[in-house]
C-alpha cells in the first residue's frame, strides 16, 4: 500500500526521492509528495493521481534540499486530495506514514481541547501535530518524536522530518514494514528493499517496536522496551530488485510469461537430482501433524483452496481454509498437532499477519509460504518457505500464485511421504509431472491469441460467471477475481453444481460463461452444467484440454485448448487461461492493467 522513501544524502534529495517513489508505484496509490529540508526550512510538494504530476509540479515549483522524505498515498481516511496527501506538516515537524492510526480519534479530540486546529481529514495529521505540541512545550526533535510514539495504537511505519534539522530522521515501525538502507555519508529510509537499491545494497530491517534515529553516519535503533538494539545489515542482491518490462507493454504481461522459468526456479530449490523434497532449516515431519489450518487473503486464498484439494486427497491430511480478514475473529480452537499455515505475496499482508499471531503459542508449528523471506510473516514463522517468483510489480498477482501452488505442491508430496500414504513409485510421479509442468505451460502460453479473441467478447459484457468442479473452482474464483481486479467487469464464481441452486437465474444471452473443464473425472459433470447455462441462451467459453473440446464444443462460444497434465497439477497450469483472459480484457477496455482503480499490492492495513 502506501510506499514511504526517505534520503539523508549528499545530493540534492527531490528527484532521488521521486526516483525512489517510482520504485514502489507497484503498491498502489492515489497521490504523492515529498518534504525537503534546505537552508534548514521544510517546504513540501503533494499532488494527486499519478507520480507523473508530482514531477511536473516539481518542474515548475522546484524543491532544493539534501534530506526528504517522500510517500505514495493509498487513501484510508479522507479521500485523495492535495490537502490529505502526504507528506504531513505542523509547525517543525514532517510526517510520512504507512498503516493507521487506531486511536485518532481520541487524539484528535484530545487536540481539538488544546485548541489545535485540524486542515485534513486524515489520522497522519494526528502524529505531527502531536509532535508539534509536544516540540511546543520544550522537547527536542527526537524526545518529541518517541513522546508522540507511546501515544499511539495500530498498525504504522513512521518517517519523520524537522525544520532545522537537515542531518536528522526518525523512523518507526509497528505493524507495516520499513528498512534502512546504509550509505557513504548517506542514510536512507524505505518501505521494503526495492525502493532503496538503486542507492544501496545494504539493507537492515526494523521489528515490531522499534525506533531508529539517523543521520548521515549514524543509526541508533531502541526497540520496543526502549533498549538499544542494533539491526543486522544484510548485502541484497540488486539483479532480484530490478524492475523493468523486459520489453513488454505492461509488468502484468511480463510476469505472466516469466512463469514456465520462475516455477522451475522455485522446483530447482526444493527437489535434489534424485527427486528427494529438501526444505529449509529443519523442515517439518507431517507424521506428527493432525490436521492443517490455512489463511490468507485475495489470490493467495484461492492458492491455499487448491492446495486443501491436495492435501486432502494426496496426504490424506485435513485442511480448514480461512479468509484471514474474518480467522481471528471467530476465536477457532486450535488444537494440538495442528499445522497453521500462512500464504502471502508480500509477506507483509495485515490480516494474515494477525491471523498468524492468533495462532502463535496455540498452533504446534507455523509455517508460511511467501515471496519476501525478509518480511514480517516470515520473520514471525517457525519454517519459512520462499517461492522465488522474484519481483512481482502488477497488482494482479500471475507469477506469485502459481509460485504459491507449485511450493504448495511440493510440501502435499513430501506431507504424504512423512505419513505414509503415498507409494515411492507414485512419488516419483508426481515429481516427474512437476518437473514437466514449465514446459507444459510455455505450451498453455502459445495459446495466447485464442485467449486473446476470447476476451475481446468478454470485453462487451457487463457481467460474467466463471464455473468449476473440484480442482476447477479456486481456478473459478481466481479467474473471477482476475477479471474484476483490471477489467472493472462484474464477475463471480461458483462451483458448477451450485449453478441451479439460485446463479442460474442470472443466465441469459448477455452473460458470458467461462467454464474451466479439463477432461478429468468430473468432466462429465461439469459439461451437464454447461448445457444447462447453454439451454438459457448463456454463451460459453470452454477452457478444456483437446479431448474434452471435441466432446462438448457443440453449441460453445469459444473454446480455448489447454495440453494435457496430470490432473491433481491442472490448477497450476490453468491459472494461465484465467490470468490472460483477464489481461486481455483489460487490454480491449483500455483501463489500467498494472495499477487498477482502488487496488494496492501489499496490503499493509486491516
Amino acid at each position: 500500500m502506501c510506499g514511504i522513501v526517505g534520503v539523508l544524502g549528499s545530493h540534492e534529495v527531490a528527484p532521488i526521492l521521486v526516483e525512489a517513489l517510482k520504485r514502489l508505484e507497484y503498491r498502489g496509490y492515489d497521490s504523492a509528495g515529498i518534504a525537503t529540508v534546505n537552508d534548514g526550512a521544510l517546504a513540501r510538494r503533494r499532488a494527486v493521481g499519478k507520480l507523473v504530476n508530482l514531477s511536473d509540479l516539481l518542474v515548475h515549483e522546484p524543491l532544493a534540499g539534501k534530506s526528504g522524505i517522500g510517500h505514495t498515498r493509498w487513501a484510508t481516511h479522507g479521500a485523495a486530495t492535495v490537502t490529505n496527501a502526504h507528506p504531513h506538516q505542523a509547525g517543525a515537524v514532517a510526517v510520512v506514514h504507512n498503516g493507521i492510526i487506531e486511536n485518532y480519534r481520541e487524539l484528535r479530540a484530545e487536540l481539538a481541547d488544546a485548541g489545535v486546529e485540524f486542515v485534513t481529514e486524515t489520522d497522519t495529521e494526528t502524529v505531527a501535530l502531536l509532535t508539534h505540541q509536544y516540540m511546543k512545550n520544550g522537547a527536542g526533535p527526537v524526545e518529541a518524536a518517541k513522546q508522540a510514539l507511546a501515544r499511539l495504537e495500530g498498525a504504522f511505519a513512521l518517517a519523520f522530518l524537522f525544520d532545522g534539522h537537515d542531518n536528522l530522521m526518525i523512523a518507526a515501525r509497528k505493524g507495516s514494514p520499513l528498512a534502512i538502507g546504509y550509505g557513504t555519508g548517506e542514510m536512507f529510509v524505505g518501505s521494503d528493499a526495492i525502493a532503496l537499491s538503486p542507492m544501496t545494497d545494504r539493507i537492515s530491517y526494523l521489528e515490531e517496536g522499534d525506533i531508529a534515529v539517523i543521520t548521515r553516519t549514524s543509526v541508533e535503533v531502541t526497540d520496543a522496551n526502549g533498549n538499544l538494539a542494533n539491526r543486522a545489515i544484510k548485502q541484497i542482491q540488486i539483479d532480484s530488485t530490478r524492475i523493468d518490462k523486459a520489453g513488454h507493454k505492461h509488468f502484468m504481461a511480463k510476469e505472466i510469461a516469466e512463469q514456465p522459468g520462475v516455477i522451475g526456479q522455485a522446483l530447482s530449490h526444493y527437489l535434489t537430482d534424485e527427486g528427494e523434497i529438501l526444505l529449509p532449516g529443519d523442515g517439518i515431519d507431517f507424521s506428527s501433524i493432525d490436521r492443517i489450518s490455512m489463511a490468507a487473503c485475495g489470490t493467495a486464498s484461492y492458492a491455499c483452496m487448491a492446495a486443501k484439494y491436495w492435501f486432502e486427497q494426496i496426504a490424506r491430511l485435513p485442511v480448514e481454509v480461512d479468509v484471514a480478514s474474518e480467522f481471528r475473529y471467530r476465536e477457532p480452537p486450535i488444537p494440538a498437532r495442528t499445522l497453521a499455515l500462512f500464504v502471502s505475496q508480500s509477506g507483509e499482508t495485515a490480516d494474515t499477519l494477525a491471523a498468524l499471531r492468533f495462532c502463535e503459542g496455540k498452533a504446534q508449528s507455523i509455517l508460511s509460504v511467501v515471496n519476501v523471506p525478509e518480511s514480517s510473516i516470515a520473520r514471525e514463522s517457525d519454517l519459512v518457505l520462499p517461492i522465488y517468483a522474484g519481483v512481482e510489480v502488477g497488482v494482479a498477482s500471475t507469477k506469485a500464485f502459481t509460485c504459491q501452488l507449485t511450493v504448495l505442491y511440493l510440501l502435499v508430496l513430501k506431507a504424504a511421504k512423512d505419513r505414509g500414504v503415498l507409494s515411492e513409485a507414485a512419488l516419483a510421479d508426481h515429481i516427474s509431472a512437476l518437473r514437466g509442468l514449465p514446459s507444459v505451460i510455455n505450451t498453455a502460453l502459445e495459446q495466447n491469441t485464442a485467449m486473446r479473441d476470447a476476451a475481446y467478447k468478454l470485453s462487451t459484457a457487463r457481467d460474467v460467471l466463471f464455473l468449476g468442479r473440484g480442482h476447477m473452482f479456486p481456478l473459478a474464483l481466481e479467474g473471477a477475481l482476475k477479471l474484476k481486479e483490471i477489467s472493472y467487469i462484474h464477475a463471480e464464481a461458483y462451483a458448477s453444481g451450485e449453478l441451479k441452486h439460485g446463479p442460474i437465474a442470472l443466465v441469459d444471452e448477455e452473460v458470458p460463461v467461462v467454464v474451466f473443464a479439463p477432461r478429468d473425472v468430473l468432466f462429465d459433470k461439469t459439461v451437464s452444467n454447461m448445457q444447462e447455462v447453454m439451454a438459457r441462451k448463456g454463451k460459453v467459453i470452454l477452457v478444456s484440454d483437446a479431448e474434452g473440446i471435441a466432446e462438448a464444443r457443440d453449441g460453445v462460444w469459444a473454446t480455448i485448448e489447454m495440453p494435457k497434465i496430470a490432473d491433481a497439477l491442472t490448477p497450476i497450469l490453468y491459472a494461465i487461461p484465467a490470468q490472460l483472459l483477464a489481461y486481455h480484457t483489460a487490454v480491449a477496455k483500455g483501463t489500467d492493467v498494472d495499477q487498477p482503480r482502488n487496488l494496492a499490492k501489499s496490503v499493509t492495513v486491516e
